[in-house]
């Protein structure tokens, strides 16, 4: 029989995955990371934290075995360890979705009503892709468009849709993506084009979802 403190502290190891999680700040951090690497100074401005807070909370994502970080120059990046970190991630939300009714509730406060937004399959849109009969609206940071994105997406930051909507076709059907399906870019992209005429969906889920299901990726 094995030795039980050998056991007992396997699984405490185990446990450190999970005491990495037990925050929701460093949650966000993953999605956000899930997206392409990043700087401290960026991530803090993402998840609206002190550079400080951040780095803490990096490090203890860091020491769980969850990011990694590169150094260039005075900057360090981070990102994702591997792509099992998403696969966590996007476990942990679906069953904090199936099993949690608060969870519903609080992505429609913050999303509104998300089938309003008639979200297109990552395999219609796979097949459309192919007849070339619409416009793929990459709506995240321009920094995410330039680590991955869907072939032949067009980047317009949502931030800037509004006076850049001259650049997009008023005669083809637009659907906009972003980071995930609890990220809101795509639907305030949805809802824009939609009040300015246009013919717009959103992409069911977002980018790390799409090359998670092993189909192709520009830029990374």
């Amino acid at each position: 029989m094995g030795n039980r403190a050998a056991k007992t502290a396997l699984f405490d190891a185990f446990a450190r995955a999970a005491k990495a999680l037990a925050s929701g700040r460093r949650i966000e951090l993953l999605d956000v990371l899930a997206n392409g690497e990043r700087t401290v100074e960026a991530l803090a401005g993402e998840v609206d934290l002190s550079v400080a807070n951040t780095s803490q909370h990096l490090q203890i994502l860091r020491q769980a075995g969850l990011i990694s970080s590169r150094r260039e120059g005075t900057s360090v990046h981070y990102r994702l360890a591997g792509p099992e970190v998403f696969e966590l991630w996007r476990t942990l939300r679906s069953l904090a979705a199936s099993r949690l009714a608060e969870v519903e509730r609080l992505a429609a406060a913050y999303l509104g009503s998300r089938d309003e937004l008639e979200p297109v399959t990552r395999e219609e849109l796979a097949r459309r892709l192919q007849d070339g009969d619409l416009v793929v609206l990459d709506v995240r940071p321009a920094t995410e468009y330039a680590a991955g994105h869907l072939p032949g997406a067009v980047s317009i930051p949502v931030g800037e849709l509004r006076r850049r909507l001259a650049e997009l076709p008023a005669d083809r059907e637009i659907v906009a993506y972003c980071r995930g399906p609890y990220c809101a870019f795509a639907h305030e992209a949805v809802g824009l084009l939609r009040e300015e005429g246009y013919a717009a969906r959103r992409l069911e889920d977002g980018l790390p979802e799409w090359q998670a299901a092993g189909l192709a990726v520009t830029g990374t």
